[in-house]
């Protein structure tokens, strides 16, 4: 793979879409941004996800020849789950397979109330079995409010680190932007939360996140806030927040809650998939910890309905705090397979 090539168009797309969002937010109105393109098995496409379709598939077009052929993996994108570039070539011949998603936290952005991100993650083509952990190149571009002129890229190579900077999107002047996650060995007096942003089963998420931090915290002082959270309904903006410091500690269960929602009869909601976690390389090469629901690597095949569950740690020492008594939890609450 041309490691560099790959990344650098990969930024190159997240700047137009980060563009345009922000050109749409500006001068539409969010009754225009908020239309129901169209209901898929994944997820409800807006009309402004459906704005940026002609951004990314031009972009790759124009490079899927000297990349040496493209499998495009996109919510939203085409009318199949992959799209192949150039067109005539045969699925097993492309060298690449790049899974993105356009807007990650569309809800948020369209109501002009929180950026969303542009993520992709770039592997080598083993066929229908690559997975994330196959992923080489990983690109998150945030798309800011239109309050905003600033939006943050961050990017990584397997093997390299990573990397970021901001961009002025008035001036277009670019300036460093250090990623550092928290230095921090304890949850107490920091962001930690346990994702609970949609129904059904908030309870029971609630009543894991109590029983976690009462045993991690079992004689609290008084009168002071002990945790505090951030329901960000935005995988990439989860990530971003870990990237950053802000937050120590994330974890969304909704898959492992909806299956055992779904096996008592119960309705489900909507869940983490593959292209939530593209940009999974960047945390895991700025020294996050990101596993599974059960505690083994966070390696969902690429595709854009398999269920997600992930949960990230911002050091090794707050890993080792929080996952022993999560997993008990999460075996008490029959939300893991694994006994």
């Amino acid at each position: 793979m041309q490691h560099e090539k790959v990344r650098d168009i990969l930024i190159a797309i997240g700047q137009q879409v980060c563009e345009k969002v922000h050109h749409s937010l500006v001068h539409q109105s969010i009754e225009e941004l908020s239309a129901v393109h169209e209901e898929t098995a994944e997820d409800t496409i807006y009309q402004i996800d459906r704005d940026v379709e002609s951004i990314i598939l031009p972009a790759l077009s124009r490079h899927a020849a000297e990349l040496r052929g493209i499998i495009l993996i996109a919510e939203g994108i085409g009318d199949q789950e992959t799209v192949v570039l150039p067109e005539a070539m045969p699925a097993e011949a492309t060298a690449i397979r790049i899974l993105i998603d356009p807007i990650d936290g569309t809800r948020g952005i369209m109501y002009d109330k929180r950026s969303a991100f542009f993520l992709a993650g770039a592997a080598p083509n083993h066929g229908p079995q690559t997975s994330l952990l196959d992923t080489e190149v990983a690109v998150m571009v945030e798309l800011p409010t239109s309050r905003s002129v600033l939006s943050d890229t961050f990017w990584a190579i397997k093997g390299q680190g990573a990397h970021g900077f901001t961009r002025n999107l008035e001036t277009q002047v670019e300036k460093k932007r250090p990623i550092t996650p928290t230095k921090s060995s304890t949850i107490l007096g920091g962001f930690a939360q346990i994702s609970r942003f949609f129904p059904p089963g908030k309870d029971i998420l609630a009543q894991i996140e109590e029983k976690l931090i009462a045993t991690l915290l079992p004689e609290p002082p008084e009168n002071r806030a002990i945790i505090f959270e951030d329901q960000y309904i935005s995988t990439g903006g989860q990530l971003y927040e870990m990237l950053v410091g802000h937050d120590r500690f994330v974890a969304d269960l909704r898959a492992s809650l909806y299956r055992r929602l779904k096996s008592e009869g119960h309705w489900i909601g909507l869940i983490c998939h593959p292209y939530d976690v593209s940009a999974h390389l960047i945390g895991m090469e700025a020294g996050l910890t990101i596993t599974a629901a059960d505690g083994s690597p966070l390696n969902p095949p690429l595709d854009t309905t398999h269920p997600v569950d992930w949960i990230a740690y911002g050091n090794p020492t707050i890993r080792a705090q929080v996952e022993p008594v999560l997993q008990q939890l999460l075996r008490d609450y029959h939300l893991t397979t694994k006994e």
